[in-house]
């Protein structure tokens, strides 16, 4: 556990809310220096480390081209950090990391160098079953939509089936850490009613934005919520308008008026947000779509519940249960690519993205037990 908790250290200990090529660094080199994987690093900061029973080298070289793959993913970049959270002038920004009470607290805890610091040590220590290739990636950009995983995606790395390691501590109860069969997505959009300008004093000289926009409003009010059902459990969505920003001055008859909506996606369905252009001078456009993520292999979703049940048991902790989670994940990008995606991870809600983030060593090395667990699992 003692390993476990300093490599979390470490990783927790480098900036990587501007810049994560530090903290890449620190990660190609564990892999390199810990494991005879092949290692990789990518053109925007990715580091994806192979592992096979059959042989070394880029997927099917030395081993059986058809070979399955399963990958553990994480991510290390983080938000940026609070003032109590950095060590503040002449120590080049490292951040603050403090351990007490079972815990390890800063920046990047939960969300999520010390599920890395898992992923990787399982990755080193975990055997693969015969026919199967196991992966580590640790990708950048999640925390900014994305943009490490859909490169990774881009540039051929779609395994078959990936855990990701972000929280899904006490979700189902206090003290367990379940497996996510599913999770919401994230699509942001913007309408813009156009109309035409005419002075205020004659507002039948113009064309009133503003009320084109609340007739598109209107719409999006009675427009239903996404819904699906994931290995039985309800994951529901949300669509909402959240900015409306029309008109300059005062006696002005507006000619543009801007809506922005949020939507809580759910996997395979969307609002039905192309019902606003049917409000004359309205358009539609979506400037960020962070797909959801739902697991369709039964066999394996069934292996890694298994893997946490005995790893809980083990402990005498409580059982853990198939959940769904509220937020978007890189599992969604992978999903999306074709890959058959789980999530499970040691944070619990509410310790991400606040400045009192820590995460608890022992369910890091929980996790950790969990993840090679599942490594060297058939399903």
């Amino acid at each position: 556990m003692s390993e476990l908790a300093d490599l979390t250290e470490r990783l927790v200990s480098i900036p990587s809310h501007e810049d994560e090529t530090a903290a890449g660094d620190a990660i190609e080199e564990w892999l390199r220096a810990e494991t005879d994987a092949d290692v990789e690093r990518d053109a925007v900061g990715n580091v994806i480390a192979y592992k096979r029973a059959g042989g070394n080298g880029k997927p099917g070289i030395g081993t059986d081209p058809d070979a399955g793959t399963f990958a553990l993913v994480g991510h290390h970049d983080v938000v940026p950090p609070a003032e109590r959270q950095t060590a503040g002038e002449g120590t080049d920004g490292e951040y603050v990391v403090e351990r007490r009470d079972g815990r390890i607290h800063g920046r990047g805890t939960a969300d999520m160098k010390g599920a890395v610091a898992a992923c990787l040590l399982a990755f080193r220590d975990a055997t693969p079953p015969a026919g199967r290739e196991l992966a580590v990636a640790s990708l950048v950009g999640e925390e900014t939509g994305g943009e490490g995983a859909r490169h990774a995606i881009d540039e051929g790395f779609v395994p078959d089936h990936a855990l990701v390691a972000e929280g899904s501590t006490n979700y189902s109860k206090p003290g367990v850490t379940d497996v996510v069969v599913a999770h919401k997505g994230r699509r942001a959009s913007t309408l813009v009613a156009s109309g035409d300008a005419a002075h205020a004093s004659e507002p039948e000289a113009g064309e009133n934005a503003v009320y084109r926009a609340c007739d598109a409003v209107d719409v999006v009010r009675g427009l239903d919520a996404p819904k699906a059902t994931v290995f039985g459990e309800d994951v529901t969505g949300s669509v909402v308008v959240t900015g409306f920003h029309g008109g300059d001055t005062w006696n002005v008859i507006p000619d543009r008026c801007e809506v922005t909506i949020d939507e809580r996606t759910v996997p395979g369905e969307r609002a039905d947000l192309a019902r606003t252009e049917a409000v004359s001078g309205v358009e539609w456009t979506v400037d960020q779509d962070l797909p959801p993520m739902g697991c369709g292999d039964d066999a394996f979703a069934d292996a890694a519940l298994s893997a946490a049940r005995e790893v809980h048991e083990a402990r005498g902790l409580g059982r853990p249960e198939h959940v769904t989670k509220p937020h978007a994940t890189d599992a969604g990008w992978l999903s999306e690519a074709g890959t058959e995606c789980l999530v499970c991870g040691p944070s619990e809600p509410g310790e991400a993205h606040t400045e009192t983030e820590s995460v608890s060593i022992d369910v890091l090395d929980r996790c950790r037990d969990l993840y090679a667990t599942l490594a060297a699992r058939e399903w």
